[in-house]
């Protein structure tokens, strides 16, 4: 029978790429599937780990540049914010991590702009004044009428609409 593929690593004991799977398990909270394997050669057991390799996530720049996504650089810019506010370290961290995840679950490459509007939007969610903080850099404001704009939208908010009453039967 032929497997199309190797699913065999080389025996420690006698350099054997010939064995079979006996048990395979989860581990570390099934980021590891650990197994154990048998040397057809030699009769051998050992085990092998294996953990998925995630692909790095890239960075699209404004200025069409690509780097290499870096978490912590996120996190100083939420932090930069949020300074001064109820908002803890434990919820930045929090909050980048659901970006970082959000990011790489669209794929291996992420512009800036989505990135810094997933901030925006989480900001304006948790504190308003973190949200003004973040969005004036990230906006680039220039005058007091940017943030006059920027409080008016974040102030604006949609009535819901109501149903014209039913007649009385």
């Amino acid at each position: 029978m032929s497997r199309g593929y190797r699913d065999c690593v080389r025996c420690p004991f006698c350099q054997a790429d010939d064995d079979k799977v006996v048990d395979s398990r989860p581990a570390d909270d099934a980021a590891v599937v650990r197994r154990r394997r048998e040397c057809l050669v030699c009769g051998r057991r050992f085990t092998t780990q294996e953990r998925v390799v995630e692909l790095p996530l890239v960075v699209l720049k404004r200025s069409g540049q690509r780097e290499p996504f870096d978490r912590t650089k996120l996190e100083q810019g939420i932090e930069r914010a949020v300074a001064g506010s109820v908002i803890d370290a434990a919820a930045v961290e929090a909050l980048a991590a659901e970006i970082e995840e959000e990011a790489r679950a669209r794929g291996v490459e992420v512009a800036s702009q989505r990135l810094g509007l997933a901030v925006l939007e989480r900001l304006r969610a948790l504190d308003p004044v973190s949200y003004l903080r973040f969005a004036s850099v990230y906006q680039g404001f220039e005058s007091p009428a940017d943030f006059e704009r920027a409080v008016h939208e974040l102030r604006k908010t949609t009535e819901p609409k109501r149903g014209r009453p039913r007649a009385q039967r």
